[in-house]
């Protein structure tokens, strides 16, 4: 029995209030295209709420629990269990934790494609944020009287902004953040970082 992708034993990544839905994938599908239109509505279902449980993208594989997810009665479930294609087309055990859950090979790629954006979003607003943190900076380091050569200098704002970052405590607003500007600009100096006439 495979092992459940542990990238997606993390609870935090259920949180996502809408799942990419691959529908060319679904129309030409084999459960679409031969199961009753029933079947087709549990499995849909099972989809999303799969991307809600723990691991992400798996199921019980206890079936009153199947069923109580759908809401419905365990006749009515047996009764889609018991079609030629069911509501469970595609799923299969994995291990998991010491335990035995159901997995989609689909489902997981969902799952596993939005963990790798939201991953990428969180890089990119890190850069962005570092980015204008590090512009606001400039500001600051001409409200202090650096000169406009030291400002320009981006190599030197990203090392006072990393210096700030290690050894300066609360809010980066002048004049607040003035004596802290002065201890990076003297670091910067005793590392060789400033060039005469800044």
């Amino acid at each position: 029995m495979p092992e459940y992708p542990q990238e997606l034993c993390d609870p935090s990544g259920a949180t996502d209030y809408f799942t990419k839905f691959w529908h060319d994938r679904w129309l030409s599908s084999r459960l679409h295209l031969t199961a009753t239109l029933e079947v087709q509505a549990a499995a849909l279902n099972l989809f999303f709420y799969a991307r809600k449980q723990n691991p992400i993208g798996s199921l019980p594989v206890d079936q009153r629990m199947l069923a109580r997810l759908l809401r419905i009665s365990d006749g009515q479930w047996h009764e889609l269990m018991n079609q030629e294609i069911t509501p469970l087309h595609g799923w299969r055990e994995y291990s998991h934790d010491g335990g035995v859950v159901l997995g989609h090979e689909v489902v997981i790629e969902v799952a596993q494609d939005a963990l790798d954006r939201r991953e990428a979003r969180k890089l990119a607003n890190d850069d962005k944020a570092v980015r204008e943190r590090r512009r606001r900076l400039v500001v600051t380091l001409r409200q202090c009287g650096c000169s406009e050569a030291l400002t320009k200098d981006w190599a030197l704002v990203c090392w006072l902004d990393d210096w700030l970052a290690a050894n300066h405590r609360g809010r980066r607003s002048f004049p607040q953040i003035e004596h802290s500007v002065k201890r990076a600009l003297h670091a910067a100096s005793a590392e060789g970082r400033l060039n005469k006439g800044r």
